[in-house]
This record gives C-alpha cells, sequence and structure tokens, in this order.
C-alpha cells in the first residue's frame, strides 16, 4: 500500500513542480492524508530530484545555449546564490513550515493572489534579463522554499511583473530552478540518505515522467496567457485545507 502512495506522491509532484500551484505545499498535505508523517522534506527533495531530471531533459538545447552566454551563466549563478544564502539562514524556520498545513493553506493563497495578479501583467516585450531582474528572481525563488509559495509560480510572476515576454519568463524560470533543486538536495544529503527506499524511488521516477507532461502543458499555457487559472486553484486548495486537514 505504501508503494502506491509513493507512486502517487511522485505523480503529484510532477504535475504540480511546474504548475504553479506549489508541489511542496501539496506533497505536505497528502502525506498528512496518508499519514505519512516524520520525513517531510526528505521526501520532497527526492521527489523533486526526479522532477529536475524531467527538466534537464526537456530543456536540453536550452542549457547548451544557456552555456554559451556568459552573461546569462553569471545570472544564474547569482539566483543561485542568493536562493542558497536564504536557504540555509532559514534552513530551521522553513523545515518547521513543513510541519505545518495551516501555514501551507496560507502560503498557498500568497500564491494565489500573486498568480491572479499576473492577468495584468501579460505583455510584456523584454527578451533579456538583466542584474536587477536576477537578484529580485534569487530573493523570490529563496522565498519559494516555503511550503504553498510555488517557485515556478512566484519566480515566473516576478519576471512578468518585470514586463519580460511569456517565453522567456518559461524558460528562464525553470533554467534558475536546476541549481537551486540540487542544492536542497545537497543542504538535505544526509535526511534523503535516511529516508530513501525502494517506493521513494519508485516515486521519483514517475515525477520525473509526469513531470515532462507538466512542462510541456505550461509552455503552452504560457503562450496564451492563462497562468492566473492557476491562482483559483491555489486559492480553492488553501481553503479546504484550512477547513478540513488538520
Amino acid at each position: 500500500m505504501v508503494m502506491y502512495k509513493y507512486i502517487f506522491l511522485g505523480i503529484v509532484q510532477g504535475l504540480t513542480e511546474f504548475f504553479p500551484v506549489s508541489s511542496s505545499g501539496h506533497l505536505v498535505i497528502l502525506q498528512k492524508l496518508f499519514g505519512m508523517s516524520g520525513n517531510e522534506v526528505a521526501v520532497a527533495v527526492v521527489l523533486h530530484l526526479g522532477t529536475c531530471l524531467s527538466l534537464l531533459v526537456f530543456f536540453f538545447r536550452d542549457i547548451l545555449k544557456l552555456l554559451r552566454d556568459i552573461k546569462s551563466v553569471i545570472f544564474i549563478i547569482l539566483v543561485t546564490l542568493i536562493t542558497g544564502i536564504i536557504g540555509v539562514s532559514g534552513k530551521h524556520f522553513f523545515e518547521g513550515l513543513f510541519q505545518s498545513t495551516k501555514a501551507v493553506a496560507i502560503a498557498l493563497l500568497i500564491t494565489g493572489v500573486v498568480l491572479l495578479l499576473t492577468k495584468k501583467f501579460q505583455s510584456g516585450k523584454r527578451e533579456k534579463i538583466n542584474l536587477k531582474d536576477a537578484i529580485i528572481l534569487g530573493i523570490t525563488q529563496g522565498l519559494a522554499i516555503a511550503p504553498g509559495i510555488s517557485r515556478s509560480g512566484i519566480t515566473i510572476a516576478t519576471l512578468l511583473f518585470r514586463k519580460i515576454e511569456r517565453e522567456t519568463c518559461f524558460r528562464f524560470s525553470f533554467l534558475a530552478a536546476i541549481p537551486a533543486i540540487f542544492g536542497a538536495a545537497l543542504l538535505e544529503a544526509e535526511d534523503v540518505r535516511l529516508a530513501i527506499n525502494p517506493g521513494l524511488i519508485i516515486g521519483s521516477i514517475f515525477s520525473f515522467a509526469s513531470g515532462l507532461l507538466a512542462l510541456w502543458l505550461l509552455q503552452r499555457l504560457m503562450q496564451k496567457a492563462r497562468l492566473h487559472y492557476f491562482g483559483v486553484y491555489c486559492m480553492i486548495i488553501a481553503i479546504l485545507t484550512l477547513l478540513f486537514v488538520k
């Protein structure tokens, strides 16, 4: 029975990692419902590694192109450093949030509001990321360590608010996620080692497959400027969690 739970968690992780609805928030809620408390952070990190692999596959050509652009590489490094500083300095605070479904629900409400606001910021024309964009993105990505704050949602929204065109927002947001996810895995390496099991490995494989599907779908939704629809979903899940999940 536990194996099926990990498979379900993997599928949900893959879909919600890239759809802007907070994968970590969904994992906290589901683990609570499944009675799988105790290793929430480690489980989230391992399943995130599965979706990180889907990023490497989906954006393989973009990664090769990025490596030939020194300025973009520097900006990715800067985003990662800022995110890392926030993650390390707030490690215990963020880990505590994984124990509270109420905190997750409040964070989901915040994500929902941010996503709804993107409806007014869909017509950006700027195609290049600058230094200020990278600094702000590093901060918002760092805040998205909190479960319930969607990393993809908050970072894409940040770039949209900066009047960057939608396709650039989509690609740069996820390219910046790759070192952040691997960094989180290193930060939690000991807990991951203790929590790893065959079910979790199978779950990460499913998170890889569903992550590829989610990336393909989200890219098309971004082209149609439909990101704000996810804001309604986040707010509904937040309210249901506050009412029914203890």
